[in-house]
């Protein structure tokens, strides 16, 4: 399956910042690049605003964040990167995800500067123009910084989304039919109860009846639940749950030393003592042992959410 992710274009290498420079990120080039293919964008070049160019921040105003720039404020280029975002949003509709550059006053995904008309710097802080357009015409699409994806626990969340938004369009390209649907609700069962147990509860009730509406009709409203769902971090206590509820369809198949030898694991695990992999490998061991009583588990996307090389569990 290729998974198509947007991304700034200076993370590439590309030198297209206000400086001439770039933000290589090699996570992103040489990771993450082994499993997605890169959509390059720049919005500020894709305006047309040049390689060297003025830089730009943004100031609060009565109508919101503007885009302007530094040495001259009568510049404003709100308009033109909200309309980019626009015709990107179009052209960009197969992508799974989008990683975008921090700090940048038209990329910017979380905590952007934002200064007062008077130059000094606002208490509060915004998104860039064109994030922030780009991430409402696209509500449920996978979006973070790039140096966000330093911290190990949202570089998991982030590309687990983003497999998992990807399996949802590959579903609706295959055709959603009933089966198919609750294919991948049970898929992902286990997967969120670790991210968020109500949402896990509340996806239960709304696969409990599809005759009740149009089978597209509840698909859409389960898929916004669903994302949204996946968007709270994984823990360390919430994957202990899981861990426990998937042993127990070993408690059956496995001895007694192998039972304690599985908690023992998961309770290191929980006390932040080892990473995740280490009881899930174990765990994974015993459920392809006994295959034909496992299967459920073992279809479980809980079990590799994305590719085991990324190393993603090694370090959470």
């Amino acid at each position: 399956m290729d998974i198509q992710i947007a991304i700034s274009s200076c993370l590439l290498g590309e030198s297209v910042r206000f400086n001439g420079g770039h933000k290589h990120s090699h996570f992103c080039t040489d990771v993450l690049g082994q499993y997605f293919s890169f959509k390059p964008v720049c919005p500020e070049v894709g305006i047309g605003m040049g390689i060297p160019r003025p830089p730009i921040r943004l100031i609060a105003s009565s109508a919101g964040p503007q885009a302007v720039g530094v040495e001259d404020p009568t510049q404003n280029f709100t308009a033109p990167l909200t309309e980019y975002a626009r015709q990107k949003s179009a052209e960009l509709a197969g992508i799974s995800g989008y990683i975008l550059m921090q700090k940048s006053p038209s990329c910017g995904y979380e905590r952007v500067k934002l200064y007062r008309d008077n130059g000094y710097p606002a208490d509060e802080a915004a998104m860039g123009i064109y994030a922030a357009e780009f991430a409402r015409l696209n509500p449920l699409l996978p979006m973070e910084e790039a140096g966000r994806l330093n911290d190990a626990m949202l570089r998991e969340n982030f590309i687990t989304r983003v497999f998992a938004y990807a399996d949802w369009q590959a579903l609706q390209q295959t055709g959603l039919t009933k089966k198919t649907f609750l294919d991948f609700h049970v898929r992902y069962k286990y997967l969120m109860m670790a991210h968020h147990v109500a949402t896990y509860q509340q996806l239960g009730q709304m696969v409990a009846d599809l005759k009740s509406r149009p089978l597209a009709d509840i698909a859409a409203d389960y898929f916004v639940v669903f994302m949204q769902g996946l968007k709270h971090l994984a823990t360390r206590k919430k994957h202990s749950n899981v861990l426990y509820h998937l042993q127990g369809y070993l408690k059956e198949k496995i001895n007694a030393r192998q039972k304690q030898e599985l908690n023992q694991h998961i309770e290191q695990y929980r006390k932040g003592l080892t990473p995740l992999v280490v009881p899930l490998t174990l765990l994974k061991s015993h459920l392809h042992e006994y295959p034909d009583t496992s299967a459920y588990v073992l279809g479980q996307k809980y079990l590799d959410p994305h590719p085991y090389e990324l190393g993603l569990r090694n370090a959470i």
